[in-house]
């Protein structure tokens, strides 16, 4: 289930919720009871490799790539 991070404008703390995509934007009270709250945006980090595409070696024709071969190069 996501985890979404919420501020309460009353008190200031900051604090996280875990709860169906669908529910998300939906009001949340905060730990201390307050009900003006905002949610914030979270960066959301993704596993995977951080390395780069390979370029092809003929240089510029191309297929794919970071931009579909149309400004690398």
């Amino acid at each position: 289930m996501p985890r979404y991070e919420y501020r309460c404008r009353t008190c200031g703390d900051t604090f996280e919720l875990s709860r169906p995509m669908a529910e998300s934007s939906a009001p949340a009270d905060c730990p201390a009871g307050h009900d003006d709250t905002v949610k914030l945006l979270s960066a959301v980090a993704v596993g995977g490799s951080t390395a780069a595409p390979a370029r092809s070696a003929g240089g510029g024709g191309g297929g794919g790539g970071c931009c579909g071969g149309g400004c690398c190069g």
